[in-house]
């Protein structure tokens, strides 16, 4: 009997899904539960095991593609009945078998996608976006299934609308041409229309390769950030001897007793959450003109893969200690590199920590991850000549970078906040274990 493997719903919010890769090929043998081919969503990128053992006699959808939860993306025979191929299937009055490979199952009727205010269809995600830059949906051409409005058919109206201005006035967009109150200032995308391809900008050989799904995600994200938020960024050094030293003493022991290897991250991840706790303004997230202060710590670690980045989140970080935290950072970081993330393990973070230190980074200047307000960069750690007791010493420093949202956050918060991660760094007190 014939199985669909159809596009799986991988979590309340997501409603279509990207076919990135085929890991198999027409004709090939597949056991039940081997990756059969990988998928990007919003959310996470995935790989989507094989329902069933068989022999993968049709692909439906090319790589590439997008379609919506439940589209049929390919078909297995099952190995028992290893039928001759027919050039139509049997008539039946049964549909072929349809599994969700490895997903949960689709809403049942009376759960349907909600509707946005302006009673249109669309994802939790963009009715967010709307209306945190005032869109009335109506106003956007939407693209999906029955004209729903995507996240890029939103981000591309934005765009167009913060380019308008420039459009008129290319060579100064002056702020009495930008758009209301609440849009995006125009000057970030005054050349966007008049760009060239890349093509046409090249005078000696080039080769043009389209970006991923998920390359695309990160650059829509991005702009959407600094379009959203006016960035700016305090720089602190902070002296981790201590912890350095601590690490080297104890780091055997910690791993024969948890199984897991102590990293620098832990620190960083609870000296974050403690300074937090006494700042909850960088918890926060901006809704028009109000500030939502979010109860929960949830912590997102990003994690450079491959082919793009990720941030898994730690639920509830606040209520975890040293270990739980390396447990934790240790857990996302396997499974965002083998692609086994549910999506939720990459959404509804308050809070973000970049580690540019793994490379030998002294230090960056992240853009905010939306919609949070603030992100922390780790540079790397490195013997230096400083000044102690009017001596000079070496010592282990890290350089410590915050990229805030300066609508609801001041220089003078910001700097407190580093100030008290610092001071936990350099006179850490709490246990590993």
């Amino acid at each position: 009997m014939p199985v669909n493997v159809v596009m799986p719903q991988m979590g309340e919010s997501v409603i279509e899904g990207t076919v990135s890769k085929w890991l198999k090929k027409i004709g090939d043998a597949v056991a039940r539960d081997e990756p059969l081919l990988e998928i990007s969503t919003d959310k996470v990128d995935a790989e989507v095991p094989a329902p069933a053992a068989g022999i993968l006699r049709e692909i439906k959808i090319p790589e590439g593609q997008t379609v919506a939860i439940n589209t049929v993306l390919a078909v297995l025979e099952g190995e028992a009945e290893a039928p001759a191929p027919v050039a139509q299937a049997p008539t039946t009055t049964a549909a072929p078998a349809e599994i969700a490979a490895a997903a949960p199952l689709a809403p049942a009727a009376g759960t349907a996608e909600p509707e946005s205010e302006a009673g249109l269809r669309t994802s939790p995600v963009v009715r967010r976006l709307a209306q945190e830059h005032n869109v009335e949906l109506r106003q956007v051409a939407g693209t999906g299934q029955g004209g729903r409005v995507s996240k890029k058919d939103l981000l591309d109206f934005l765009e167009k609308r913060a380019a308008q201005p420039a459009q008129a006035a290319p060579v100064s967009a002056q702020p009495a041409a930008a758009p209301a109150a609440k849009a995006a200032p125009a000057t970030i995308t005054a050349s966007v229309a008049s760009a060239p391809s890349a093509a046409a900008a090249s005078s000696g050989a080039v080769e043009i390769v389209p970006m991923t799904i998920m390359r695309k995600r990160i650059a829509e994200h991005m702009v959407m950030s600094k379009r959203t938020s006016p960035h700016v960024y305090s720089v602190f050094q902070a002296d981790v001897s201590r912890i350095a030293k601590l690490r080297d003493a104890q780091r055997r022991e910690f791993a024969e007793r948890s199984g897991l290897k102590l990293t620098f991250m832990p620190f960083f991840c609870l000296a974050a959450v403690e300074a937090l706790k006494q700042f909850p303004i960088l918890n926060a997230s901006v809704q028009q003109d109000s500030i939502v202060y979010k109860r929960d710590i949830n912590l997102g670690i990003a994690v450079a893969l491959d082919w793009g980045l990720i941030v898994p989140v730690i639920k509830h970080a606040e209520e975890k200690n040293f270990l739980g935290l390396q447990r934790g950072v240790t857990d996302l970081a396997e499974r965002a590199r083998s692609k086994k993330l549910a999506p939720d393990e990459v959404q509804d973070g308050t809070f973000t920590i970049t580690n540019y230190g793994i490379y030998g980074g002294l230090y960056g200047l992240p853009v905010i991850n939306q919609p949070q307000v603030a992100i922390l960069g780790v540079g790397g750690i490195h013997k230096t000549p400083v000044v102690v007791d009017d001596a000079i010493a070496i010592r282990e420093i890290v350089h410590l970078t915050l990229s805030f949202d300066h609508r609801i956050i001041d220089g003078s918060v910001a700097d407190q906040f580093l100030a008290r991660i610092k001071e936990m760094l350099e006179d850490w007190d709490r246990p590993l274990l």
